[in-house]
């Protein structure tokens, strides 16, 4: 058996869409289970609409969250000459023909299939009409001569046998009549070139594949294994489109969703294996199979996403946990300066405390991160006399500690509670404002010992002054 080599061809006309970083993953997962190779195809072939600016935004989100394709990416606009050779040979070799059909002709062939309610099958008119009745003003299209007669079987690797009756299958365009191949020949061509051993991919794909079956036995090639994953659903139940929220990779990289968390996700979006939930790279790799992959659509549930980053953001070393945030705060928010990362590191214990997201840990980070303190407006409205004289006290006290720990500062906001005649809010809110500029966020202590004395000091004695 030759090794296992499959595949993910991504069209360059959008944002990659979080059903096809699914089929990706499924491709890559299966390749490196067999120890074969995963190969990256462009299509873009769509010339009006394919942009650069998309494909390497394709690129770059597989490789963000751990896919990577074995040798160069394929280009699919580059091999259209391989493709209009083969639709000659079909043609030389009776498999194919020219249809002069006028594009009148198909419209009313359309409109009678709709006036019947019945699907529209192009009507095979010039499947064996002499060329010499062909018209001078048409440019004819070349289609592919499908089999009429029984019934064919899919074997396919998730759903089972699919059995279809061939006369529902039509005789499919493959050289439209300015010249350019259609998806379906390409494909099969592209797919035969680059020696794909299994096609992996959206059930939506399920009838282009009896067409691309018949392609491959009439020029006697090999022909792949086929598996057809279910789509992703909506939590409505709807299929889920490029045009809804939440759809795309950078959707969930822009709000802090980390790359190990998303993949693990994905991986049991539609796919089980005992009844394992969290699994390192090493073991998504180890236990994947088509075995696990349901015959259902599977629901995106952003809840059980957050749930997810929630609990990597627990679990994993503090180490890769801050190189995650830098990351993300360089792409989406400020780059933390060097002189900080020590300070946040340090912090992170309470900085990840309830966050589901990097960007929660950013919004509890901000007070270090940034060196003048941001005033929520509606917050600094609380700073009154009383409020001043409170900061006024507690920079008075922490001035004279030396070790600044929480053992230390107990006493502190304690001895203010009673002087003041108040409560541990009306000593620990305006401190917090004055030093992060919100009333919200960490734990008073662990704000002053996260800043240290002297920046501590420094923000207390801005406000007082």
């Amino acid at each position: 058996m030759s090794k296992v080599a499959t595949r993910f061809a991504p069209s360059p006309t959008g944002a990659l869409h979080i059903g096809g970083v699914r089929t990706a993953l499924f491709n890559w997962l299966f390749s490196k289970n067999k120890k074969g190779t995963f190969h990256l195809r462009i299509e873009d072939t769509d010339k009006e609409r394919s942009k650069n600016e998309y494909k390497d935004q394709i690129i770059k989100s597989l490789k963000w969250i751990g896919i990577e394709h074995d040798g160069g990416e394929y280009i699919q606009s580059q091999k259209i000459e391989d493709h209009i050779k083969i639709a000659n040979e079909l043609l030389q070799n009776g498999k194919a023909y020219k249809c002069y059909c006028s594009s009148e002709e198909i419209e009313e062939q359309k409109k009678r299939a709709r006036q019947k309610k019945m699907p529209y099958i192009y009507n095979r008119k010039w499947r064996d009409t002499d060329e010499k009745d062909a018209p001078k003003n048409v440019k004819p299209v070349i289609r592919f001569k499908s089999n009429i007669e029984g019934s064919s079987v899919l074997k396919d690797l998730v759903q089972g046998d699919i059995e279809i009756e061939n006369s529902t299958i039509e005789d499919f365009i493959i050289l439209r009549n300015d010249g350019t191949p259609t998806y379906n020949l390409s494909a099969t061509v592209d797919d035969h070139q680059m020696g794909m051993t299994h096609i992996i991919r959206g059930d939506d794909h399920k009838i282009n594949t009896f067409k691309q079956i018949q392609i491959y036995q009439a020029m006697n090639w090999k022909v792949p294994e086929f598996a057809h994953i279910p789509l992703i659903h909506t939590i409505e139940g709807k299929k889920l489109s490029k045009r809804d929220n939440a759809s795309t990779l950078d959707d969930y990289s822009k709000i802090g969703i980390m790359p190990n968390a998303l993949r693990n996700y994905l991986l049991r979006l539609g796919w089980s294996y005992q009844d394992k939930e969290i699994f390192t790279l090493e073991e998504s790799i180890e236990h994947f199979n088509l075995e696990g992959i349901g015959k259902s659509p599977s629901k995106l549930d952003i809840s059980r996403i957050l749930s997810m980053n929630e609990h990597y953001i627990k679990t994993i070393d503090e180490n890769d946990l801050y190189q995650n945030l830098f990351e993300y705060c360089k792409i989406y928010k400020e780059k933390i300066n060097s002189d900080k990362e020590t300070k946040v590191k340090s912090s992170l214990s309470f900085l990840k405390n309830k966050a589901k997201t990097l960007e929660d840990i950013y919004h509890n980070a901000k007070f270090i991160i940034n060196n003048e303190v941001n005033f929520n407006e509606d917050d600094f409205k609380l700073i009154d006399n009383k409020a001043k004289k409170i900061i006024l006290e507690f920079s008075k006290k922490l001035s004279t500690i030396s070790k600044i720990n929480k053992e230390n500062l107990e006493p502190v906001v304690n001895n203010l509670i009673k002087t003041n005649d108040t409560n541990f809010k009306g000593v620990g809110q305006p401190v917090r404002i004055a030093l992060t500029g919100s009333k919200f966020g960490p734990g008073l202590y662990d704000i002053v010992i996260a800043l240290g004395k002297e920046e501590a000091l420094k923000r207390l004695n801005k406000i007082i002054s």
